[in-house]
C-alpha cells in the first residue's frame, strides 16, 4: 500500500479516503493505474454514446469518463468503473458472490469493515500481477467471496472462514473486534486480523493455481511436506494435541504446523504482509538507522521493491530492521508486537519459494 495525493490541491490522501479533506473533491480509485483520483462531475455523454448512470471525470485521467462501483451506494467501495463498461461492479467487487443482508444495520456496518480489508487484498494482488479471474471467467476456480452471518438463533458460531476451490468464505462475526479478539485468545494466536484472514485464504487459492496446477509439487513437498496427508485428520490432531514443541524453528505459526496446505497459506499471507508494509514504508520515505547499531545489522534504507527484486534475501535485509523498529515502537505504546513472527532459516526458504512463484506468475 502507498500514499496518494489530491490532483487538485496536493493534499496527502489514504487509500480509503472518499473525499479530500482540504478541497472537498470527491475521490475514486482507478485500479488500472493504481491511482486515487480527485473527481469532477462529467459533461453529458456525447449523443449516441452509452452511459449507465452518473458519470465523473478523473483529474488523473481527464480523457476518460467513469462511474462508481454499484457498491458505492452502500459506502462499501470507492473504486471506479469505466462508463462504457457493461459491469456494474469494480475490479474488486466483481469477485463478490454473497453479501450480507444490507437491511440490517449491524450487517451493513460489518460488511463495510470487511470490504476495507478485501480491497486492500485485491490492490496487492493486482499490483503483483497475480492471476485474478472471476467465477464468470473461470467457473471452477475463479476467485469469489462470500460474506456470511451466523443465523440469529444459533447457539454459537456456525460460519467458518475458509477456502474451497477459489471460493473464500469470511464469517461476518470477524468484523467485530471483540469477537475476533476472543477467538484469537481462545485459539492461542499471536495475530488475527481481517486482512490476515483474506491473505491466508487467498494463499490456498494460489496454491491451487501456482503450485498444484503450476507443476511445482515436488519443490513444494521438499519444503512444506506432503499435502496428500489426510487434511481432516491432520486438523483434528492439531486441535487435540497442539503444535510440536519445536514448531517455532520450522513454521511461521503454530497453526502452520498442522498441515502443508496451512503452512503454505500462512507463508503466503506473511509474504503479502511484507510486500504491502515495505511499500508503505517507502511511501513515507522511512529508513532505519539506529545510532547504537555499529554493525549495520538493523540498519536499512527501505528502498527495496519486492515485485522487482530477484533475490529474496535482499527483501529480508530491509524487512528485518523495519520489524525491529515497528515492534519496538509498538511496545512503547504498551501494545503487542505489530509483527509477532520469527523468520527462522526454514521460513526464509519457504518465503523465497513464494517469492519465486509470484515472480514467475507475473512473467507468465
Amino acid at each position: 500500500m502507498k500514499l496518494f495525493k489530491c490532483q487538485s490541491c496536493g493534499q496527502v490522501l489514504y487509500f480509503e479516503n472518499r473525499a479530500c479533506g482540504r478541497c472537498g473533491h470527491r475521490l475514486g480509485y482507478l485500479w488500472d493505474s493504481e491511482t486515487l483520483s480527485a473527481l469532477e462531475p462529467s459533461e453529458p455523454a456525447p449523443e449516441g454514446a452509452p452511459s449507465t448512470g452518473e458519470t465523473w471525470s478523473a483529474l488523473a485521467a481527464p480523457d476518460r469518463r467513469f462511474r462508481f462501483c454499484a457498491n458505492a451506494g452502500y459506502d462499501t467501495c470507492n473504486w471506479l468503473v469505466d462508463d462504457g463498461s457493461p459491469d456494474a461492479f469494480c475490479r474488486a467487487c466483481v469477485h463478490n458472490s454473497v453479501i450480507p443482508d444490507t437491511s440490517l444495520p449491524q450487517h451493513l456496518e460489518a460488511w463495510r469493515i470487511i470490504e476495507i480489508a478485501k480491497h486492500r487484498l485485491v490492490y496487492t494482488l493486482l499490483q503483483l500481477r497475480l492471476p485474478l479471474q472471476t467465477r464468470r471467467e473461470d467457473p471452477e476456480h475463479g476467485l469469489t467471496f462470500e460474506f456470511l452471518a451466523d443465523p440469529p438463533d444459533a447457539p454459537g458460531p456456525t460460519v467458518m472462514t475458509g477456502h474451497d476451490n477459489g471460493l473464500i468464505t469470511i464469517a461476518l462475526a470477524e468484523a467485530d473486534d471483540a469477537e475476533r479478539e476472543r477467538r484469537r485468545t481462545q485459539m492461542g494466536e499471536p495475530y488475527r486480523t481481517l486482512l490476515g484472514h483474506f491473505r491466508h485464504e487467498v494463499g490456498h487459492h494460489y496454491w491451487d493455481l501456482l503450485v498444484r496446477d503450476g507443476g511445482r509439487l515436488d519443490e513444494f513437498r521438499a519444503l512444506f511436506g506432503d499435502e496428500r496427508e489426510d487434511y481432516g485428520q491432520a486438523l483434528q490432531r492439531h486441535y487435540a494435541q497442539g503444535a510440536p514443541p519445536d514448531w517455532g524453528s520450522r513454521y511461521i505459526s503454530a497453526y502452520a504446523s498442522s498441515h502443508p496446505w496451512e503452512d503454505f497459506a500462512e507463508t503466503f499471507a506473511n509474504y503479502l504482509h511484507i510486500v504491502d508494509t515495505l511499500e508503505m514504508a517507502r511511501a513515507f520515505g522511512l529508513s532505519v538507522n539506529p545510532k547504537v547499531d555499529d554493525t549495520g545489522v538493523v540498519t536499512a534504507n527501505l528502498d527495496v521493491r519486492p515485485e522487482f527484486t530477484r533475490d529474496f534475501s535482499r527483501v529480508l535485509e530491509d524487512w528485518l530492521p523495519l520489524t525491529f523498529a515497528l515492534n519496538s515502537l509498538s511496545r512503547c505504546l504498551g501494545q503487542s508486537d505489530l509483527y509477532p513472527f520469527i523468520l527462522s532459516p526454514p521460513m526464509t526458504e519457504k518465503l523465497d519459494f513464494v517469492h519465486r512463484l509470484v515472480r514467475n506468475a507475473k512473467r507468465a
